[in-house]
């Protein structure tokens, strides 16, 4: 993860890049119902089901 900085010369509402690349992965996440509450009890689990959902939705690209 890296922090983006704010310009000290910016003024009003300046978009940040990667903020939205973040955004648009937990977006694509929570696609997954299981995912959308945190029902697994160990960690692993919960990484093995994200592994598996950006996995399908890769799948279902290459696919298309």
């Amino acid at each position: 993860m890296e922090v983006v900085r704010r310009s000290d010369n910016a003024h009003g509402l300046a978009v940040l890049p990667r903020r939205w690349v973040i955004e648009r992965t937990f977006a694509w996440l929570l696609r997954s119902r299981r995912l959308v509450h945190d029902y697994e009890r160990r960690p692993e689990t919960g990484e093995a089901v994200i592994w598996w959902s950006m996995a399908t939705l890769m799948s279902r690209r290459l696919a298309a």
